[in-house]
Parts: C-alpha cells; sequence; structure tokens
C-alpha cells in the first residue's frame, strides 16, 4: 500500500470519527450520551452579540475555563426581521457558530424558543408578528402558531441539513422550545395550557434525535425536561422522577439599564450556588452568561437596556478573562468533571448538623465523594465529619473528592485578580485631535402646507409605533396641523401643548420650531409633556416625533405594551377661569418613520456632500457629526469613549456598534466599596459607578475595522453632546494579583501580547490587605518574592505551586498559609509595532 492510501484511510478514519452519530437521552440523575451520564457545564454566548471573528477565541476560552456545552439562543427578529426574509449573514450565521463550537470538541444546547426573553428587543419577536390580523402571541392562537412552527420548521430543517444534531454526529445535544413561559402562563388561562401541550407535542415532530427542554415550565408535558432559572437552584426538583435535574440559567450577574449602576456578582456565591447544586444532585449546569457581549444596532430590550450586556460574566463584554470570576470557576470545574462517576451513577445521603451545615456523601464502586456545605451567611461552622475536624466559612461548601482531603471550597479563591485598563490608542499619540464634520437632521416636517418626504401612514387617530414603524427605526413623526381662526382663544400666547405618552422620549416642533423634549426615567415610561406654543392665525404645524429605547420583552402579553404616543393630544388655554381644551388627537395625522439621516445612510458616508466642517455646534440635538481615526495599535479589545455626549447611535465603517446615552447618569446612592459574598444575591447588592454615566465606553469589534486607511466614526446626537471629547482606546491587564491558599496552584497570566514586567509584591505566610494595598503579616518567607520573580517575570504566563517547598519556611504554625502576589502586566516591543 502505497503512502498516498495510507493517508487516505486515516483520513477516512477520522472523519468516520469526526461524523459518528450519538445516543443523547436522560434518566432521572443525567443527560447520557451514548449510555453514560454525563456531569454537564455549560456557558451562554449567544452569537449576534459578538462577531464570528470571536467566536472562536470565545469558544476556545470557554473550552479552556472547564465548560463541555455552550448554549444559546435563536433570535427570530434578528433571522426574520421581514415577513419571509431571513438572514443568516454575519454574526447571525448560526451555522457557523454551531460548526465553531464543533471544532473545539464541545457540545451544543440550542434555545430555539422561538421566544428569547434575554433582554433582546421584543423578546426576540419580530414586530410585523405582532402587527398580522387576528394573532394572539404564546397562546393557543392558530395564526400565531403556524408562523411560530414556520420558523422553528426553518431552524430544525437548518440544524438538520448541516447535520449538526448528535444524532446525526453534529454537537448538538439538547433543544429548547418557548421559554420561562411557566412564569407568566397564568394569565393565558386555559389558551396558555393548550398552547404548552401544542409545543411539546411540536418540538417532538420533529424527530431530531436529541431531548427537548422546557425551563421554568413546572408542568411540561413528558418527555420535555422542565428546568430551572435563577441565581440559585439547589432545591430545584423536576416534575417527574425520571428526569435529570437541569439548571438552563445560572444568572453570573445581571444586565445594567439606563440610569442604573452596575451589577456584580462575585465569584465566591456563583461557585457556591454551583457546588450547592451538585450536592444536591444537579447533574446540568449553565451559567448565564458565560460571555454577555454587546447589543450591537438597537437590538437591547428592556426598554431602557444598555449596549453593554457584559453581565460581569466570567469573559467580560470585549472577550477577556474576567477574573477571578473565571479561574474560580475552571478550577471547581476541574474538581467536579474528576467526580462524574461518583455523581452521576452513586447513591447518596446527607446529614444535618443544625445551624444550616449539611454533609452529603455520594458512594460509588467503592469509592465516595464528599461535600461539606455551611448555608449560614454570616457563621463559619466547624464540623466533626467521619473522626476529622473540618472548618466550612460562611456561605460556602466544601469538596472532598475521596471524603478525606479538601480540593476546593467555594470561598477561598485561588484564582488572580485582573485590573483591566483603558489605554489610549497610541496612533493617537502626538496625533492632531480628531476633526470633526457635520450636519443637522432636518425636523420641519411640512412647507407650503404640504409634508416632505415620504409619508409611511395617515389616519385619524394616534397609532401604537409598533404597528407604523414596523421596528425598523426607534423614531416616528406625528405630523399634523391645526388650523386657527381670529378670535380662536388659542391663539393666546398662554396656550399649552399636552401629551399623553407610553415613551420614551418625546421631541415637540411647533411651525418648524424645536417646542422641547422629555424623556422617561428607567421603569417610569408613561409622562405628560406639556409646554407652551404660540400658534398663528392660519395652518399651524405640529409635529410630534415619538423615540423608543428597546421594546419590552418581559411578562404576560409584553408584547401588546403600546408604544409611543396613545394621547390624548391637547391644546389648552384659559379663558375667564375656564379652560378651553381643543383636543387633536383624532386630527389627520401623517407619520413618516426614522430620521432623514437614516433613510439616506448618513452612516455608510465615508465622504459626500452635504457635511460641514466649520462652525461644528455643541450641545445641540439633532446634529450628524462624523471623524475619522486610525485603527489602534495591538490586538487588544477596542473600545471608543463617548462621555462628552447626550444619547444617540454610533457607526464604525457604516456597522452600528449599538445606543449611547452617556448623559444619563446612575443614582448617587446604592454602592458600596467592598461586596461582601454571603448572604443570597440580588442585583442591587453589589453595585459600582453610582453617581456616574451607565455606560460611556463602547466596544469597537476589530472586524469592523480597516487596518489600510483611516476609519469613520459617524454619530447621530439627539439631545445635545459635545464630540470633542470623544477618544479611542484599548482594554489591557495593567495589573495581575491574587492571594492563594497553600496546597493549590496559583497561576498569574497577563494579556497574549504582554508579559508579566515587574512583581511589585509576594509574601508566603499570613499577608494582609487585599489586591494593590498587600501587606506581609505576622510571619512570611524570605525567599518567596525572590522564586516568584524568577518564576515569572518576562513569561505571559506562570506557575507557581504555593507551599513551603517551592516558596520556603515561614515560621507560621498554622492551618493553612496564603500567598498574596501583586504582578505589573506590560506590553512587549513586538507587540508594539504589530498593527493588529
Amino acid at each position: 500500500m502505497n503512502s498516498f492510501s495510507i493517508i487516505f484511510l486515516v483520513c477516512l478514519a477520522l472523519s468516520s470519527l469526526a461524523i459518528k452519530a450519538l445516543n443523547v437521552s436522560y434518566d432521572g440523575r443525567a443527560i447520557t450520551i451514548d449510555g453514560k451520564r454525563r456531569v454537564l457545564l455549560s456557558g451562554s454566548i449567544h452569537y449576534p452579540r459578538s462577531t464570528p471573528e470571536m467566536w472562536p477565541s470565545l469558544i476556545n476560552k470557554a473550552k479552556q475555563g472547564g465548560l463541555n456545552v455552550i448554549e444559546t439562543y435563536v433570535f427570530w427578529n434578528a433571522h426574520e426581521p421581514l415577513h419571509r426574509q431571513y438572514d443568516f449573514s454575519g454574526n447571525l450565521d448560526l451555522v457557523r457558530f454551531i460548526k465553531t463550537i464543533q471544532d473545539e470538541g464541545l457540545y451544543a444546547m440550542l434555545r430555539i424558543g422561538p421566544y428569547v426573553c434575554a433582554e433582546w428587543n421584543y423578546g426576540g419577536f419580530p414586530v410585523w408578528l405582532h402587527n398580522i390580523p387576528n394573532i394572539e402571541l404564546r397562546t393557543n392562537n392558530r395564526v400565531y402558531q403556524d408562523e411560530m412552527k414556520n420558523f422553528t420548521t426553518k431552524i430544525v430543517d437548518l440544524m438538520r441539513h448541516e447535520k449538526l444534531f448528535a444524532s446525526q454526529g453534529g454537537p448538538i445535544i439538547l433543544a429548547q422550545i418557548e421559554n420561562e413561559y411557566g412564569n407568566v402562563m397564568g394569565p393565558y388561562g386555559n389558551g396558555g395550557k393548550e398552547y404548552i401541550k401544542w409545543c411539546a407535542q411540536l418540538a417532538e415532530s420533529y424527530q431530531i434525535g436529541v431531548p427537548w427542554v422546557m425551563c421554568q415550565q413546572n408542568d411540561a408535558p413528558d418527555p420535555m425536561i422542565n428546568s430551572c432559572n435563577g441565581y440559585y437552584c439547589d432545591n430545584f426538583q423536576p416534575n417527574n422522577g425520571n428526569k435529570p435535574k437541569t439548571w438552563t440559567e445560572n444568572w453570573t450577574g445581571w444586565f445594567n439599564n439606563w440610569g442604573g449602576a452596575i451589577p456584580h456578582r462575585t465569584a465566591e456565591d456563583i461557585a457556591f450556588a454551583v457546588v450547592r447544586f451538585f450536592q444536591y444532585g444537579g447533574t446540568f449546569q449553565n451559567y448565564y452568561m458565560y460571555h454577555g457581549g454587546t447589543n450591537f444596532g438597537r437590538t437591547s430590550g428592556g426598554p431602557y437596556i444598555t449596549t453593554s450586556y457584559d453581565y460581569d460574566a466570567p469573559l467580560d463584554e470585549y472577550g477577556n478573562f474576567n477574573q477571578p470570576k473565571w479561574g474560580h470557576l475552571k478550577n471547581l470545574h476541574v474538581v467536579l468533571k474528576s467526580m462524574e462517576a461518583v455523581l452521576t451513577q452513586g447513591s447518596s445521603s446527607t446529614v444535618d448538623y443544625g445551624n444550616m451545615t449539611t454533609a452529603t456523601v455520594y458512594s460509588y464502586a467503592g469509592k465516595s465523594a464528599c461535600f461539606l456545605g455551611n448555608a449560614h451567611p454570616t457563621n463559619d461552622n466547624t464540623i466533626n465529619f467521619q473522626n476529622v475536624e473540618y472548618t466550612i466559612p460562611a456561605w460556602s461548601v466544601s469538596i472532598l473528592p475521596d471524603c478525606r482531603s479538601e480540593a476546593y471550597n467555594t470561598a477561598k479563591v485561588n484564582a488572580q485578580t485582573s485590573i483591566m485598563v483603558k489605554k489610549q490608542n497610541q496612533a493617537d499619540n502626538g496625533a492632531e485631535p480628531l476633526k470633526w464634520e457635520w450636519m443637522y437632521e432636518p425636523f420641519r416636517q411640512m412647507k407650503n402646507g404640504k409634508i416632505l418626504g415620504n409619508v409611511s401612514m395617515t389616519a385619524s387617530k394616534l397609532l401604537d409605533q409598533k404597528v407604523v414603524t414596523n421596528d425598523i427605526s426607534d423614531y416616528l413623526w406625528h405630523i399634523t396641523s391645526v388650523d386657527v381662526q381670529k378670535g380662536d382663544p388659542i391663539l393666546s400666547n398662554h396656550t399649552t401643548l399636552r401629551v399623553k405618552t407610553n415613551g420614551h422620549l418625546l421631541h415637540v416642533f411647533v411651525n418648524g420650531k424645536r417646542v422641547g423634549s422629555q424623556y422617561a426615567k428607567y421603569d417610569k415610561y408613561k409622562f405628560d409633556y406639556e409646554a407652551n406654543v404660540s400658534l398663528k392665525q392660519g395652518k399651524n404645524e405640529i409635529t410630534l416625533l415619538s423615540g423608543t429605547v428597546g421594546l419590552p420583552n418581559y411578562g404576560a402579553h409584553f408584547d401588546d405594551v403600546q408604544v409611543g404616543i396613545p394621547g390624548p393630544v391637547l391644546l389648552i388655554t384659559s379663558k375667564d377661569n375656564t379652560d378651553i381644551i381643543k383636543n387633536i388627537s383624532n386630527n389627520s395625522w401623517s407619520y413618516k418613520v426614522g430620521l432623514h439621516g437614516e433613510n439616506v445612510k448618513h452612516y455608510k458616508q465615508a465622504s459626500g456632500k452635504g457635511w460641514y466642517t466649520n462652525g461644528l455646534p455643541t450641545e445641540r440635538g439633532f446634529v450628524w457629526y462624523k471623524t475619522m481615526f486610525e485603527s489602534p495599535i495591538g490586538s487588544d479589545p477596542v473600545v471608543v469613549d463617548l462621555k462628552g455626549l447626550g444619547k444617540g447611535q454610533a457607526w464604525v465603517n457604516g456597522n452600528n456598534i449599538g445606543r449611547y446615552w452617556p448623559k444619563y447618569l446612575a443614582s448617587e446612592d446604592g454602592c458600596n466599596s467592598t461586596c461582601d459574598f454571603r448572604g443570597a444575591y440580588n442585583p442591587s447588592k453589589c453595585l459600582t459607578g453610582c453617581g456616574e454615566s451607565s455606560q460611556r465606553w463602547y466596544h469597537i469589534p476589530r472586524s469592523f475595522l480597516t487596518y489600510n486607511g483611516p476609519n469613520t466614526l459617524v454619530l447621530f446626537e439627539e439631545l445635545g453632546g459635545n464630540p470633542y471629547d470623544v477618544k479611542f482606546a484599548t482594554i489591557t491587564i495593567e495589573k495581575a494579583c491574587a492571594n492563594a491558599y497553600e496546597g493549590n496552584k496559583l497561576e498569574l497570566a497577563c494579556n497574549e501580547n504582554q508579559v508579566i514586567s515587574e512583581v511589585k509584591f509576594a509574601s508566603f505566610g499570613l499577608p494582609v490587605g487585599n489586591c494593590g494595598s498587600f501587606k506581609k503579616g505576622e510571619c512570611d518567607s524570605s525567599n518567596a518574592l525572590s522564586v516568584i520573580k524568577s518564576q515569572c517575570v518576562g513569561q505571559q504566563s506562570c506557575s507557581i505551586e504555593v507551599s513551603e517547598r517551592v516558596l520556603g519556611p515561614t515560621g507560621c504554625r498554622v492551618s493553612q498559609l496564603r500567598l498574596a502576589v501583586d504582578a505589573l502586566c506590560g506590553t512587549t516591543v513586538s507587540t508594539e509595532m504589530k498593527k493588529h
């Protein structure tokens, strides 16, 4: 046999292995793959919240972190923005995303929904769905069910065609139908109950060869697996003893809203929740989110969800390791995987020691694994377990894989903490300030009694904004005229225009002049706008521009929440102490969708007519700004600081990087300098950024940039701001510090293009303080600093065994020593010269 034949046969053999069909099922203990019960550790990464160029790195980092499953929703409104017009290009290339998961040797969970919530605009529903006659969403309604079936079938057929289900040799081992419906089912009555039965029947009809999941659905019909979502799911039990205990959403943090401070959830608390879940019989757990990413364009929902969807996830918005969270969970995953056989096949028993402390023993094939849990929010507890004393810190669980030695405790973080900084674009060093061009967004909508531009619709009433815009823009113009005759009381200078709106923003113009603007506060979307107006004799143009900041995405009948201006719209004046009211709500209203600049695509014009270079207006609303900038050097993630701007949208080289609203500040109250991981978490527990902009930095993916010429940044400024403060930066690690426990390995690492340039502090013994303020304690090894320097300085990463054998004697007589390190990261010379 010649060498070519041998190579061909080897490749054929490898190919057959790669497409080997898997038998995926489940029993009361776990998901089974080819008959083997598995511990499955999953993480949510949403493909539209990043870019195809980012996917391989994100998925590889998830794999490095110990995950074996990647989960994603499927976003209906992104894929079918217009009825029967589909888009699977760019960062909507679902097939490419699933194949990238497969390339890393990981499994996938596909949550088709197609309702997703996800803080995504309109919960993932396309708005055209709402506008179909006789439709009622998420209930036993044939019109809706036909549309849902069409899209779900489209996705299932796409996956099947590409052989991506595990039964075909692909990575998809689980699929989901609907989403968190049990939370809101009550108001739908019997229609909701019938709908859930129909969903289950639809899912089963596809015969995809892998199990289906319904999360937050306690009455999920067999064989649907019902699962838990939330911060803690240790007490959850499936609705059938033959179904495994699964957790589809362990919330690693929380989303941020305009006007809100930044929520954080500690690594210790997440680990505590995970280990409690596995202590009490769980075997499938998914982090929501593992990488949150960015709400590019107009995809954020809420309303009022920020463009950043960082979620305080283990991988931050830009794809960097969020340390210590990523590393602390990685260490946990190693231990859990080592216990797979005993956790999924062994028998278990739990002993209650009182004071919220328990011990759980799993036994299988002559081996045992143990969990010692302390759910008390303040008190450490010491117990005698199998004739040995163990101290379990408050709100923590210790894992003893051999029921003797502690391999992991959720409260003891042995991973580094990375201090991230925004580093000014080096391409700007010594360069001239950004040169801005500008043009106004016209707001006069009538001339000589005729409406300018294209009218989308005319009606003698005020319409729900969704009905008119079909959600192709945040903006809807409402245009009418009022004929005022001589002697009419509303000619008075004391006439008030009152507009009742469901928000989120309203701009008012009378006779081509801007009267004023108002926006709603977060969670209070309805408001009445009032302003004094001056009307002239004859025809008066009244124009109302309504703006949305993401459509609702959650709750029973959220799809029917009216947005825009429901009215009434009144002109009010007084005569002889009596209010005279003219209701113009039923006037003939002409509706125009979107801004002029949107419709003619100012954001795609690198050059063109109409842009001015002189007299740049600042603190003025309805202005388009444009500038050119060079791509930042290196490979670190790129951001733009829009601190000086008010509110609007931003584009880079024609790519919409999202809504911005830097002038919306968080409340001054609610933040603490420290965060105690102990005790139940809620989104207001650990906040930062009080009194600051909810978001001032905006992600520009490297794939949006060009490196053989300048890039174009275009801004639409709605409320008024100053573009002179705009600057570009890259995100990098400035410092890596840690406080690791004896008996572990401490891994220190800078970014890929960096090295550890200096070790500012190292102490092995009983160091005190925190990152940036460490001090030596009562005892200390004299060798620790020199050992750390010799192993780490000049290296991108290093691994240190935390022991007296490596770091030298301390003279301490305590149960467990610690190593505190404070190191700096520096960029290598060769990387400085790289463009990307």
